[in-house]
């Protein structure tokens, strides 16, 4: 199948509308492009629940705190759209800088309580800037429903709060993690790892899966848990720690006493790369 490339929200909007006059279903998966199988997972399951479905493609500035970040941010639009039409994607909206800020914006989308911690707390003004860029592309789009991996937890939590706050009428589907055979979490920025950092980039996730067998079989102290995997993960010198946490899954904020569901979330620099990872898990 020939997947459209359209460039301008106009033509977005002409597209969409078209889709919803007949009666059909839009699916959305927003992403920033360097498409991997985590995206085709996101695809895939809209796919099967749309009539119609847009991928999006944008490296929005305005949600990184480092420009050289930004600048670094793998891009292939080629590659990428070979990857949607593989995955019979009906159309991608790959607008420029400033089709989306035809001026410098001065409104923005912030989840305060969601946005403090975490990520949000080494990434000052990062999740405004994903809630920000999410809510025009919701707007422009208008899809029936939107999908978001589970992987940037956070991130889920913010646009789900985002959209109950501000009444879109779009339905929040999260999708689990894809990850390699060794475990490692899929993501573009795998690809700036050395060969050794990649083959030790894995104890993240080994560090996150021996926290949930801690919960699992019965231990409440978060801070117990934490001390583990910190004391785990320093047998890595190339890892050097930005945080382990175990948060309530809802509000992505810190637990003292686990009972119910907590996630256990991970940031960790791997060389000169930052990587994050998570595991959702229930208490005995």
């Amino acid at each position: 199948m020939k997947t459209r490339l359209l460039r301008t929200i106009s033509q977005v909007r002409e597209y969409t509308f078209g889709i919803r006059q007949r009666g059909l279903k839009v699916g959305c998966v927003p992403t920033m492009g360097a498409l991997h199988a985590g995206h085709g997972s996101l695809i895939d399951h809209a796919r099967a629940e749309s009539d119609a479905v847009v991928v999006t493609i944008f490296v929005n500035p305005i949600q990184f705190d480092r420009k050289d970040d930004y600048e670094r941010y793998a891009k292939g639009l080629e590659s990428d759209l070979t990857f949607c039409e593989l995955r019979d994607v009906d159309a991608v909206f790959t607008p420029s800088v400033e089709e989306m800020y035809p001026e410098p914006i001065a409104t923005f989308v912030d989840s305060l309580d969601l946005s403090n911690y975490l990520c949000g707390a080494s990434r000052p003004g990062h999740f405004r800037g994903v809630a920000t860029v999410v809510a025009k592309l919701f707007n422009i789009v208008q899809p029936d429903a939107a999908f978001f991996g589970e992987k940037d937890a956070q991130q889920l939590a913010v646009i789900q709060q985002m959209a109950r706050d501000l009444n879109f009428p779009i339905r929040i589907v999260a999708v689990p993690t894809v990850r390699e055979s060794d475990g490692l979490a899929l993501s573009s920025r795998n690809q700036r790892l050395t060969p050794e950092e990649r083959l030790n980039a894995p104890a993240i996730y080994q560090a996150l899966t021996e926290g949930r067998r801690m919960i699992e079989n019965g231990e409440w102290q978060a801070e117990q848990v934490k001390t583990t995997l910190l004391n785990r993960l320093a047998g890595q010198p190339a890892f050097r720690v930005e945080y382990v946490d175990i948060v309530d899954p809802k509000t992505m904020q810190p637990v003292d006493s686990i009972s119910g569901d907590v996630r256990i979330a991970a940031a960790v620099w791997v060389g000169s790369t930052r990587l994050i990872d998570n595991v959702l898990c229930r208490a005995s």
